[in-house]
């Protein structure tokens, strides 16, 4: 579970830099939008990428830090 905890870690923080830049690339949401509007948009997809990669990081530091079994 360790192990797994450091490749989802690795793969979330590397996947938060990825969506980053290419959110950068496209011009920002205007203001108001639902979230559903804004997943209709590129931009909206590349922020969402984003959240999924800090969620996944954090979800490996978590299963990083578990105790090792028996």
């Amino acid at each position: 579970m360790r192990n797994f905890g450091f490749v989802l870690l690795l793969a979330g923080v590397a996947g938060f830099f990825y969506c980053s830049s290419r959110a950068s690339e496209l011009e920002p949401l205007r203001p108001g939008l639902s979230v559903s509007e804004s997943l209709e948009t590129e931009r909206g997809q590349w922020d969402a990428g984003r959240y999924a990669g800090a969620a996944a990081a954090f979800t490996g530091i978590v299963l990083a830090m578990l105790p090792r079994g028996r």
